[in-house]
């Protein structure tokens, strides 16, 4: 959680795959001025690197959710490393952009764990509200998602979402804007604080 005492809100997707929606996503923020962190996986980028490419080329950042979405918990140091570095090394070869921000599998981790994320160099970011928007069988709920996210929006929140979800991207553009009406200010995870 950013600071309490500020009214800023960082904005963040986890992508282990494409659903169809992030195209749309990317353009109801570049109309709204506001900029998100993107966590992806290998399968991603592998699938998806024209969007991945969109996302840079538009100043959102891109964050590292490892090569395999595998609870690193369970991995040995070694394992680990090469969850990071492998996809690290591979946006980097692809794309020039060097990844900063790590975000956790299924939000999974141990001390050893974001020791290894430390040493090599990332930043881990979890979050401070989220819904269960990850689940494709739980869509067509597009006024709970929006009352879920907007009341539990506050000073600082990191909020996670899904790009997989329908919901959020039929909902977005009228979240932002009450988030707005509502006196949030969206930040870069570059800005926080």
């Amino acid at each position: 959680m950013g600071n309490s005492e500020k009214n800023y809100i960082y904005l963040t997707f986890d992508m282990g795959y494409e659903a169809g929606y992030t195209a749309h996503i990317l353009d109801v923020l570049k109309e709204n001025n506001v900029k998100a962190l993107f966590f992806i996986t290998g399968h991603y980028l592998n699938t998806q690197e024209e969007l991945v490419k969109r996302m840079i080329e538009e100043g959102h950042a891109v964050g590292n959710h490892t090569v395999n979405h595998k609870a690193l918990t369970t991995l040995s140091d070694e394992q680990i490393k090469s969850e990071i570095m492998t996809l690290h090394n591979a946006l980097y070869d692809k794309l020039g952009y060097e990844m900063t921000y790590f975000r956790p599998p299924k939000g999974e981790y141990s001390q050893k764990v974001l020791s290894i994320v430390t040493g090599l160099g990332y930043k881990t970011v979890l979050w401070s509200s989220a819904y269960d928007d990850w689940d494709e069988n739980k869509q067509g709920r597009e006024e709970y998602g929006k009352k879920k996210i907007l009341d539990n929006l506050h000073n600082g929140c990191v909020l996670l979402l899904h790009a997989t979800s329908k919901d959020n991207s039929n909902i977005l553009d009228a979240v932002i804007k009450e988030a707005q009406n509502m006196k949030y200010e969206f930040k870069s995870i570059d800005e926080f604080e």
